[in-house]
C-alpha cells in the first residue's frame, strides 16, 4: 500500500512538473481555461502566453523539453492531422529523437547479457563512442571475427521502464483531458495512448525491426541504386540488432553547396524513384525517412537505415493508390474525389463539386513550379486545410503514408531545389498504367476477383435461407445506427432535468410569495415570515446549483 501511494506521489509531482514547462511554454491558459490549474498549485502565470501563430513551435520545444517519450509522442500526433491543426502538425515533424548517449559500460553490460559472450570475444573491434543516439537505443562500428565491418543497435538499460512510466503519465493525462476539457470531446485521448503505446512497444522489439529491414532487404536486392544493409541474425537479439556497416555520408551531413548540380539531381530523383517504388511496386514504405536515415553511399548509391517505423499496404491499397496517383501526375482532377472515396476518405456528398474546384485551384497553383519557389511547409497547411474544411477524414495508414512523402519532398527540397516532382511521377504514372495492362496482371486480377464473387455466390443462397428462416420465426431484426440519435437520449435526460430544478425553483419563490403575504402570525427573519424565509433560501440554493451546473459542466 505504502509502495502504490508513493509512486502515485511520484506521479502526481511528475504531472506537476509537466504543467510546469507547460506553462513556461505559454500554455497556462489552456490550463486555466479547462479547469487543470489545480496542477500549477501556487498559481503560477504564464511568463509568455501562446498565440495562434507560434503555438505549434511552442508546443515542439515544450515536448523537447519533457523527453524522448514525449517527443515521440509528438511525432505520432504529427501524424494524425485529422485531430490535430495543421500548424501544428508541420511543426510536430520538425521533432528529432536525438539524446545522450549512454556510458560504454551500460553497453557492455546490455552486450554481454544478450549475446552470452563477453564484447571481447564477441567482436574483433568495438567502438566505444556512437555514431547515433537516440531514447530507445545508440548505434556503434563494430568489426565481426570474419572481419565484416558491421552496425550493432543497442538498448538503453532503462528504456524499457522509462517509457513504461512516461506511458502511465501519459493515461493519466489522458484520462484528465477526458473528464475536464469538453473541447476534445471529439476525439478519445486514451484512444491515441493506446496508438502510441503499441507503436513504441513495437520499436523496443528489436526483432521486430530485423524482420523490417528483411523484408525491405527482400524489396530492393535487385535494385542497383538501393541498398538495404542486411541483418545478421546471429549477433541480433530483442534488444541488440546488428546490420552490415553502409559506408557513406547521410543526406544531413551533405555539403550541397560545394556539389556539382547533376550530382544533387541524381540523389533527389533516386530519393523520389525510391519512395515510389516502396509505395506502389512493394506497398511496404520506410515511415520515418528523414535525412539521418538515408545515406548517400561511396559508390553512389542509396543507403537505408532505422526500420523501427515501417507501412504496409494491400494489394487493394496500391491498386486504389496507383489510379489515384496516375490521376494526380496526368491531372485529370476531376477523377481525384472518386479515387479519394475508393481509398476510405468520407466527405459530405454535397461538397463534392466544392472539393473537386478547391483540387484544380491548388493544382493550378503548384503545377509545375519550381520546389524553389514553394513553400513546402504552406503547401502541407493549405492541403490540410481543405481536409479540415470539407470534414475529410482519412484512414491511418494513409496518413503515416502522408507523412513519409512530406518528409521526403522537404529533403528533396534541401538537396535539389529545382527538382519537380511532376518529372519523375508522369513517367512513372505511365509505367504504373503499362504494368496494370499486363496479361499476366490482368488474368491474376480476374483470378482474384472470380474466387471472390464465387465466394459470394456460393454463399448467397445460405444467407438467403438465413433470413427467411428468421422472418417466419419472427426473430428478423434491422438495426439503424447514427451518431446524432444515439445521444438524443442523453440530451433529453439533461434538458428534462434541468426544466425539473427550474420548476422547483419557480415554484418555491411563488410559494414563498403567497406564504409572504397571507401570513400575519409567527417568526420574522428580516421582515420576512419565517417559511418564506425558507423557501427563498432554498430556492436561491437550487437557482444557484442549476446555473453553476451548466456553466461548469453544461450539465446536471
Amino acid at each position: 500500500m505504502a509502495t502504490r501511494e508513493a509512486r502515485s506521489q511520484r506521479s502526481l509531482g511528475r504531472l506537476t512538473e509537466i504543467a510546469q514547462v507547460a506553462v513556461r511554454h505559454g500554455f497556462g491558459y489552456f490550463l486555466r481555461r479547462h479547469r487543470l490549474s489545480d496542477l500549477v498549485p501556487w498559481g503560477e502565470r504564464d511568463p509568455i502566453e501562446a498565440t495562434a501563430s507560434d503555438r505549434g513551435r511552442r508546443l515542439r520545444e515544450m515536448l523537447d523539453e519533457l523527453g524522448p517519450t514525449f517527443v515521440k509522442f509528438g511525432q505520432l500526433l504529427s501524424t494524425r492531422p485529422d485531430v490535430v491543426p495543421p500548424d501544428i502538425v508541420v511543426e510536430l515533424r520538425g521533432l528529432q529523437d536525438d539524446v545522450k548517449p549512454v556510458p560504454f559500460g551500460q553497453v557492455r553490460g546490455v552486450l554481454e547479457a544478450e549475446l552470452a559472450l563477453r564484447v571481447e570475444q564477441a567482436f574483433l573491434e568495438f567502438d566505444e563512442l556512437p555514431i547515433a543516439s537516440a531514447s530507445i537505443g545508440q548505434v556503434h562500428r563494430a568489426v565481426l571475427p570474419d572481419g565484416r565491418e558491421v552496425a550493432v543497435k543497442v538498448q538503453r538499460p532503462a528504456a524499457p521502464s522509462q517509457i513504461e512510466a512516461d506511458l502511465g503519465l501519459l493515461y493519466q493525462a489522458a484520462r484528465l483531458l477526458k473528464e475536464r476539457v469538453r473541447a476534445l470531446e471529439f476525439i478519445d485521448p486514451q484512444e491515441l495512448v493506446d496508438e502510441f503505446a503499441r507503436s513504441i512497444r513495437l520499436e523496443l522489439d528489436y526483432g521486430h525491426e530485423a524482420r523490417n529491414a528483411e523484408t525491405f532487404h527482400r524489396n530492393f536486392v535487385r535494385n542497383e541504386d538501393v541498398v538495404v544493409p542486411r541483418v545478421i541474425r546471429q549477433y541480433s537479439t530483442g534488444r541488440v540488432l546488428t546490420l552490415e556497416f553502409l559506408r557513406g555520408k547521410k543526406v544531413s551531413e551533405l555539403d550541397v553547396e560545394t556539389m556539382r548540380p547533376d550530382e544533387r539531381r541524381a540523389i533527389a530523383y533516386r530519393m523520389a524513384d525510391t519512395c515510389m517504388a516502396m509505395v506502389f511496386r512493394h506497398g511496404f514504405f520506410h515511415a520515418d525517412p528523414h535525412p539521418a536515415n538515408i545515406f548517400v553511399l561511396e559508390t553512389g548509391q542509396l543507403g537505408l537505415v532505422d526500420f523501427g517505423q515501417a507501412g504496409k499496404l494491400t494489394d487493394e491499397d496500391m491498386a486504389r493508390l496507383t489510379r489515384l496517383f496516375v490521376d494526380a501526375a496526368t491531372e485529370n482532377i476531376d477523377s481525384i474525389p472518386r479515387r479519394l472515396r475508393e481509398l476510405g476518405v468520407r466527405y459530405a456528398a454535397d461538397r463534392e463539386e466544392e472539393f473537386r474546384d478547391e483540387l484544380r485551384t491548388l493544382f493550378d497553383r503548384y503545377y509545375g513550379v519550381r520546389l524553389s519557389d514553394i513553400d513546402p511547409l504552406q503547401v502541407i497547411r493549405e492541403g490540410f486545410q481543405l481536409i479540415y474544411s470539407l470534414n475529410l477524414r482519412l484512414p491511418s495508414r494513409f496518413v503515416m503514408l502522408d507523412k513519409a512523402i512530406a518528409t521526403l519532398a522537404s529533403v528533396g527540397t534541401e538537396v535539389y531545389p529545382d527538382f519537380n516532382v511532376f518529372e519523375v511521377a508522369k513517367p512513372y504514372a505511365r509505367g504504373l498504367l503499362a504494368d496494370r495492362f499486363q496479361p499476366r496482371v490482368i488474368a491474376q486480377r480476374a483470378r482474384i476477383e472470380a474466387l471472390a464473387l464465387g465466394s459470394v455466390a456460393r454463399e448467397l443462397p445460405y444467407q438467403a435461407h438465413d433470413v427467411l428462416e428468421a422472418l417466419r420465426d419472427g426473430t428478423f431484426k434491422m438495426t439503424i445506427s447514427s451518431p446524432g440519435v444515439d445521444h438524443i437520449d442523453q440530451h433529453l435526460h439533461q434538458a428534462s432535468n434541468r426544466i425539473a430544478v427550474a420548476l422547483i425553483v419557480a415554484g418555491g419563490l411563488i410559494g414563498s410569495s403567497v406564504i409572504g403575504v397571507f401570513a400575519k402570525s409567527g417568526p420574522h427573519i428580516i421582515g420576512l415570515h419565517l417559511l418564506s424565509f425558507v423557501g427563498f433560501m432554498l430556492s436561491a440554493t437550487f437557482g444557484l446549483w442549476l446555473i453553476w451546473g451548466i456553466l461548469r459542466h453544461s450539465r446536471l
